[in-house]
């Protein structure tokens, strides 16, 4: 049998509650600085949670022209400014197309949540005109088909929809798209934007988030916040990379992906510890070879004592050592988006040698891993990383990058 191709990430872009830009991304992340503040929500707002990781300055109109604004939703908007950073940072020409071998997939949990909530308005009360692009802009498949139109990218276009884990399941079904030689290049990742008042309202009545601070792995945790954002990355064959001349920044070498069958909200670690194990075999690693983790960790009751345990079964005793962390607390919980964003943050700890911290830390829970690097990042030689994404409805998904 021949050998599989590798894959390289040569391009990674992000849009996110610290900024426009993966530079923005990753130096909040390396240095614990947190992009949750207040959030002012428009029409109604009877929320009790006051607090979310937003961009509250972000203007669509100076990074894209009347013509694509009128038909898109603030997420595919997100999506096509994040990809265009990532096509630059992967030094592809933005006047050339991607063409007939180029793929597009992009997560979502819902798609444009922003126009459906403003159209939805408008209909029960305020009686105002409802846009005509209504449709396109709600589409869940709009910023992958806005991205495919944007780039010239003339493969595979899909949305990927499953919760928590719809963009690290998106970039490893382009993992498995370009290893069967189905295309050359794949822009991948995903945008997520909720913070609308009756989906932040839905949210809060769970009893998932936090009136305080997502302290993931600590004692004194008690829920999340939520963010929007995008984050985008260019994959590309081997082959592919080097006839280009570019230089990659990781190889996504692993993918493994499991659904609980379970409970729809309740996780499970077996089937947590089973995507694990699935993407360390896919990239022919043991557990002993990974060297940091970047964990799932909403802050979270049930999610951060369910990740301990899986985290255990597959590491074991070594959990101990491990580097393991959550950035959530920094960039917020993005849903659809949030496989993109920290996976873009575990390539360049991965480059940079820099585990990122959990940061708000009080103090070590027994039910979880004693020791989600802390407060403070810490410099440690990354060859291997693992990026964790598990979802509402039981879907579980890591990925995992070698470096180059």
């Amino acid at each position: 049998m021949a050998p599989r191709p590798r894959v390289f990430i040569t391009g990674l872009g992000s849009v996110t509650a610290l900024g426009l830009g993966v530079d923005a991304l990753w130096g909040a992340a390396r240095d614990g600085r947190t992009g949750v503040r207040e959030l002012a929500l428009p029409r109604i707002a009877n929320q009790l949670v006051k607090r979310a990781a937003h961009l509250p300055d972000f203007d669509a109109p100076s990074h894209l022209p009347p013509e694509v604004l009128r038909s898109t939703d603030r997420f595919a908007q997100m999506a096509i400014i994040a990809a265009r950073e990532a096509l630059t940072d992967a030094d592809w020409n933005l006047a050339e197309k991607l063409g007939p071998r180029a793929a597009v997939l992009v997560g979502s949990s819902i798609g444009g949540a922003t126009t459906s909530d403003i159209e939805h308005f408008k209909f029960y009360q305020s009686r105002e005109r409802t846009d005509p692009m209504t449709i396109p802009k709600v589409m869940p498949n709009a910023a992958a088909s806005q991205l495919s139109m944007a780039f010239g990218a003339r493969g595979m276009s899909l949305a990927v929809s499953s919760a928590c884990s719809s963009a690290s399941q998106a970039i490893g079904l382009g993992l498995m798209l370009l290893r069967q030689g189905m295309a050359d290049r794949a822009l991948v990742g995903g945008s997520e934007c909720l913070l609308t008042p009756a989906t932040f309202r839905a949210w809060e009545t769970l009893r998932v988030m936090t009136l305080g601070e997502c302290r993931p792995f600590s004692t004194g945790r008690d829920g999340m916040a939520l963010g929007e954002g995008a984050a985008m990355l260019l994959l590309e064959t081997e082959e592919a990379a080097l006839a280009r001349g570019v230089r990659p920044r990781a190889e996504l070498a692993g993918f493994g992906t499991t659904s609980d069958a379970g409970d729809i909200v309740r996780p499970d670690a077996a089937g947590a510890a089973g995507a694990m194990k699935a993407a360390l075999a896919d990239a022919g690693l043991g557990a002993h070879d990974v060297d940091y983790v970047n964990a799932h960790g909403t802050g979270t009751i049930l999610n951060d004592r369910s990740e301990s345990e899986a985290l255990r079964r597959v590491f074991g005793g070594r959990l101990d050592t491990l580097a393991v962390s959550s950035t959530k607390p920094v960039h917020g919980h993005t849903l659809g988006a949030a496989g993109a964003l920290e996976l873009v943050i575990t390539v360049r700890a991965l480059q940079d040698g820099i585990v990122p911290p959990t940061i708000n830390w009080l103090g070590a829970d027994r039910d979880c891993i004693p020791d989600p690097v802390p407060n403070a990042a810490r410099a440690i030689a990354i060859c291997a990383a693992m990026s964790n994404s598990f979802a509402f409805g039981g879907i579980n998904a890591s990925l995992i990058v070698r470096k180059v």
